[in-house]
């Protein structure tokens, strides 16, 4: 066939496209310029609905990263109020920790005290020694070992509860006092007695000592004091919680329940309907991400600056200031960890949605995996090994493969008892390395030869 031939029909055809295109325009320019007095020039069609679906996505987004604290801190909420097992794995390291058993072993020391009358003990053996007529030099003598012998009993009754709440049995008695006080929670948050736990007038979440007093009296009396017998029952306490916005969450317990229950959803479906509405979603859910992501650095940063209020708030009131900071940090050490979580998610998320994205970074990225993964192919091929039908199954399949792959993900995720970002960033790793493997195991199709010209 003649080559110059072909070129010429080459060129009748551009510029035949030359011309039909400077006809568009000037259609395109006598429209315009014909047009009504104040009319809008023409806009491309569904311009508006985008711009409207554009607005959407941004309030939608914007409304779920600003409920997404408030979320995280009600399902922490929800779990610790409803959760027996989640509220002893809280409070529970709190036994083993020095500065509590310090606190506690203060605590047990200056209730039994208050019940153990030195001074009575010994104007009974002053009264005895008169009546026996000893002199009365002996007699002030002694009397005026009240103040060391009050000293050395409060030694001695302290060393003993420091043996107490170090002992496995104050563990014990610790957990299981927090077990049955859980068990109370909800009566004691409707207003009702609790017979472990209760709920002061200024928001002292408290649990009796009651039972570790009962120990601590029994070791006192093995070790030779025998007036600790005669202590009667103590009614002492140790305060968990103080903080007057107790008192309001118990006298809103219904609507707490309902809030704790309902507010994480509703921040996270506010965030999928903003990427599902959005004209171009993967670019959504990587902003979706990246909001979720510092909506917990900020969640992170509120829980510090709290932290330092409550401490503030309770200094000069409490005798440990030391135990209620080691307190507050077990209390919310879920919600540190649920925050992680959240934000690390809301990272890997981000990322996975960027790669899938159409920048012309993520575009770049992804030509460069499929040179490396062709290349390996072709290593392989050149070796006698391929993948065989697995591969030609998986071309044919790897869109099916891929969402197989990331709901598997979103599965562990879901139904794991408490995820953490180790978690987290474990599953987003299997993930991308099987997601790698299916691109390298999946053979292209070949190429039909080009027709002859």
């Amino acid at each position: 066939m003649d080559g110059s031939h072909d070129d010429g029909s080459v060129e009748e055809r551009l510029a035949a496209l030359e011309r039909e295109n400077a006809a568009l325009r000037r259609r395109l320019a006598t429209a315009e310029v014909g047009a009504p007095a104040g009319r809008p020039p023409l806009r491309p069609e569904g311009a508006r609905p985008h711009r409207l679906r554009a607005v959407a996505c941004v309030v939608l987004i914007t409304l779920g990263a600003l409920l997404a604290p408030a979320g995280a801190v009600a399902a922490w909420a929800q779990r610790e109020l409803t959760d027996t097992e989640r509220y002893v794995e809280t409070v529970g390291p709190l036994a083993s920790d020095p500065v509590v058993q310090s606190a506690v072993a203060g605590r047990l020391t200056e209730a039994v005290m208050s019940r153990i009358d030195v001074s009575a003990l010994l104007d009974d053996v002053v009264g005895g020694l008169e009546e026996n007529d000893i002199a009365p030099r002996a007699t002030r003598a002694l009397s005026a070992l009240e103040a060391p012998l009050t000293s050395g009993v409060e030694s001695f009754v302290r060393s003993a509860a420091d043996r107490v709440v170090q002992s496995d049995a104050f563990e014990e008695a610790w957990v299981q006092a927090n077990r049955v006080a859980h068990q109370q929670l909800v009566a004691v948050m409707r207003g009702e007695d609790g017979q472990v736990l209760q709920v002061g007038a200024d928001g002292q979440l408290s649990i009796q000592l009651s039972g570790m007093i009962e120990i601590l009296k029994q070791r006192l009396v093995d070790r030779g004091l025998d007036v600790a017998a005669n202590i009667p029952e103590i009614n002492a306490s140790f305060t968990i919680v103080q903080t007057t916005q107790l008192v309001q969450l118990q006298n809103r317990y219904a609507q707490l329940v309902v809030l704790t229950t309902w507010l994480p959803w509703v921040a996270l479906g506010l965030l999928a309907a903003g990427v599902l509405v959005a004209t171009h979603r993967l670019r959504a859910l990587v902003v979706a991400g990246l909001a979720l992501a510092a909506a917990m650095v900020v969640l992170g940063i509120g829980l510090a600056v709290a932290r330092g209020l409550y401490l503030n708030a309770l200094s000069g009131q409490v005798a440990r200031l030391d135990a209620a900071e080691i307190v507050f940090d077990q209390v919310v050490s879920f919600l540190r960890l649920t925050l992680r979580t959240v934000g690390v998610l809301g990272l890997v998320v981000a990322l996975a949605a960027y790669l899938g994205g159409s920048s012309a970074s993520a575009r770049s990225l992804r030509t460069g995996l499929a040179r490396i993964g062709d290349s390996g192919r072709a290593w392989a091929a050149n070796r006698g090994v391929t993948s065989g039908p697995v591969g030609d199954w998986l071309a044919r399949h790897k869109t099916f493969v891929r969402v197989v792959v990331v709901a598997l993900g979103a599965l562990v995720l879901l139904l794991a008892g408490q995820p953490t970002p180790a978690l987290v960033v474990g599953t987003a790793v299997v993930a991308g390395v099987v997601l790698l493997l299916v691109e390298l195991l999946a053979r292209p199709a070949p190429v039909p030869p080009l027709p002859p010209a």
